[in-house]
C-alpha cells in the first residue's frame, strides 16, 4: 500500500491476514489522502527533539502531596475529567498537550494507591497531532481527539517486550516515508498501544474495525516517536514506549486521558 507524503512515499506493509492497517485517520499507520504539507511550527531536528525528552515528575500541588509524593489527584485535571476515569482503574496515561492548536504533548502515568491517591510516573516529551487537538475528530482533521480512552491491546513490528496487555508481533507494523518536519517516520510503529477511540477493543491495533463509522477516524495509537507531529496518534520516546508496555496492566483497567492542557483543566 502506498500513500503520498511529504518528501516521497508513504510505504505501508500489509499482508493477507490483515484487510489493512487503520493507524491515524486513513487507509494506513499515520496514513492521510493527500500529501502532507510540513508545518513551519514543527519540531526541527531530532536532536532538538531529544533535549526536550524530561524524566522530572510533573509539579504537584504541595498542600495535597505527602512525603511518598502521592496527591489527592491527578494535578492538571478537572472535575469533568475526573470524574470520567473508571472507578476501578488505577493506571492512568495523561497526555497534555500544550495549547489547543499546538502538537507537542506531556505524557505522564499516573498510578492510583490504595487509597485512592495518586503518584506520578516519568514525564516524557512526545507529540499529538499536527493541528492539535478536538472534542470532535473527524478523519482527515489531523487533530488528536479530546477524551478518556480505555488501553486494551498493545503490538509492534519489534518482539514483545514483556507486555502483560496482548501483544501483536507483526511485520505489518511499519512505515516509512517523512513526516511534517522532514523527519524519518522509519521505526514509528516498532512499539504501538491502541488507544480505544473508534475501535473494537480485545483486537489487534491492526484490526481496521470503525464501530462510530469511517468518517470519524481512528486507528489512534500511542506509538514511537520520530520527532515530529503526528496525524491524530500521542507519541513517546521508543525506550519509554517499551517501558510503558511492560507496565500497563488489564488488572489495573488502564486509560490514557488526554487533551489540550486547557482543556484537561476545565
Amino acid at each position: 500500500m502506498l500513500l503520498a507524503a511529504a518528501a516521497g512515499w508513504y510505504t505501508v506493509g500489509q499482508d493477507s491476514g490483515h484487510p489493512g492497517v487503520t493507524a491515524a485517520d486513513g487507509p494506513g499507520p499515520e496514513g492521510v489522502s493527500a500529501p502532507d504539507q510540513p508545518s513551519p511550527a514543527a519540531a526541527a531536528p531530532a536532536a532538538q527533539a531529544a533535549s526536550d525528552r524530561h524524566t522530572g515528575a510533573p509539579a504537584a500541588d504541595r498542600s495535597e502531596s505527602r512525603p511518598d509524593g502521592s496527591v489527592a489527584a491527578i494535578p492538571g485535571l478537572g472535575a469533568a475529567f475526573t470524574a470520567r476515569i473508571p472507578a476501578e482503574t488505577t493506571q492512568v496515561v495523561l497526555a497534555s498537550g500544550q495549547d489547543k492548536d499546538a502538537n507537542r504533548t506531556a505524557v505522564t502515568l499516573w498510578t492510583r494507591t490504595a487509597e485512592g491517591r495518586w503518584l506520578a510516573g516519568e514525564t516524557w516529551q512526545g507529540h499529538n497531532a499536527n493541528k492539535g487537538w478536538t472534542t470532535d475528530h473527524n478523519e482527515g482533521d489531523l487533530r488528536s481527539p479530546i477524551g478518556v480512552f480505555s488501553l486494551t491491546d498493545a503490538g509492534g513490528r519489534n518482539a514483545d517486550p514483556g507486555s502483560r496487555l496482548p501483544y501483536d508481533k507483526d511485520a505489518n507494523f511499519v512505515v516509512s516515508g517523512k513526516g511534517f518536519a522532514g523527519e524519518s517516520l522509519a521505526g514509528s510503529f516498532d512499539y504501538v498501544i491502541a488507544i480505544n477511540y473508534n475501535r473494537v477493543p480485545g483486537n489487534s491495533p491492526l484490526d481496521p474495525r470503525r464501530p462510530s463509522g469511517s468518517s470519524k477516524g481512528g486507528g489512534i495509537w500511542i506509538h514511537v516517536d520520530h520527532g515530529g507531529p503526528t496525524h491524530g496518534c500521542v507519541s513517546v520516546p521508543e525506550d519509554k514506549m517499551a517501558q510503558l508496555i511492560r507496565t500497563l496492566d488489564p488488572a489495573a483497567h488502564p486509560v490514557i486521558v488526554m487533551g489540550d492542557s486547557a482543556s484537561l483543566a476545565a
